[in-house]
């Protein structure tokens, strides 16, 4: 457990990540306001002490009080932790500009890149502050499926910060005996790690799905940190990021993983069925669908060869039947590696 004081954590987003990072929180008795966007969510949440939707086999202690106001969520934060998709950053961030202080620190939990701007949450929460309120920007990335957190198993993540000051505030005020976290001060590495890796799990789900096997996958991971690679460094990365939790350590676990979104709508685009109907029966979001078209643009502007995005770009946005997409990912011209 930590020895952390005490501190008022905003966490907004009460999906199953942001549940289970509520429940980090309030087992290092932090009092935790969390936010959650239906009121039925977070009248269950106060009255029976569980999420109704989202890890609700989960008793939540009383020091997480749910509420649908972002002012009364960030009421006396001392930081607040942004669990919202991506696509969302902005929406959120434009929402709590207004009942922001210039002490607090905020943290995203978010993985993806906007449509259309191409912009990563960094850049994203940059654009809608502006000058007037410069925060002190953490993201908290990693392998990490909510599930298990919740559970209490073992999990390392990295919080990643340009400010060192503002990583370590959270790697203290979240570490415990079981969710361990490690500083970082390259932001940029570990945003596209965790944005990219879905849509590389999204293909290694493809693959399964089409009856291939462990080897099948193997390649798409170890050809998917190839590409995530190259993005990154071009976006000015390091490397040693890219071989870290928040590069190759999150591409394993949402390739591999059973609990993974992204590599189920994979394994059923391979079973044949349309992304319409995966999508719909899916109460969470799969942020892979979305980034793809995000990364395959951005790899285009950059001029960066990324042929696994570009073949799950046309699995989504151009229905290409998954056989022929996976055809191109394993039916690469002999090269060097």
């Amino acid at each position: 457990m930590s020895s952390a004081p005490t501190n008022r954590v905003a966490v907004i987003g009460a999906g199953s990540w942001g549940t289970a990072l509520a429940l980090v929180a309030a087992r290092n008795r932090h009092q935790v306001s969390l936010w959650a966007r239906e009121p039925e969510v977070a009248r269950e949440i106060n009255q029976t002490r569980r999420n109704p939707f989202y890890l609700s086999d989960f008793d939540l202690p009383d020091g997480i009080r749910a509420t649908t106001a972002v002012e009364e969520a960030l009421k006396e934060a001392t930081f607040a932790i942004l669990v919202v998709p991506s696509h969302a950053m902005r929406e959120m961030t434009q929402c709590l500009r207004p009942h922001l202080r210039r002490d607090m620190i905020l943290v995203s939990a978010a993985k993806g890149v906007e449509n259309n701007s191409l912009m990563r949450m960094e850049e994203v929460v940059r654009d809608v502050l502006h000058g007037e309120f410069e925060p002190r920007y953490v993201v908290l990335s990693g392998p990490s499926f909510a599930l298990e957190v919740a559970k209490g198993d073992p999990t390392a993540v990295v919080a990643a910060s340009r400010d060192s000051e503002s990583s370590e505030v959270i790697q203290h005020a979240l570490s415990s005996g079981s969710f361990r976290i490690y500083t970082n001060t390259d932001v940029v590495g570990v945003e596209l790690g965790g944005a990219i890796k879905n849509v590389v799990a999204i293909a290694a789900g493809v693959v399964r799905g089409l009856g291939f096997g462990t080897n099948a996958v193997a390649a798409i991971i170890t050809r998917g940190l190839a590409e995530l690679t190259r993005l990154a460094l071009a976006q000015g990365a390091k490397a040693e990021t890219m071989a870290g939790l928040a590069g190759l350590g999150d591409l394993v676990l949402t390739c591999t993983g059973e609990l993974s979104r992204n590599r189920r709508v994979g394994i059923d685009l391979g079973r044949g069925r349309k992304l319409s109907e995966i999508l719909a029966e899916m109460r969470e979001v799969a942020e892979g669908v979305k980034t793809t078209k995000s990364i395959y643009e951005l790899g285009r502007r950059l001029q960066i060869d990324m042929p696994i995005t570009a073949s799950i770009f046309e699995l989504l946005y151009r229905d290409k039947p998954a056989s022929e997409a996976a055809n191109e990912l394993m039916g690469r011209p002999l090269k060097r590696e």
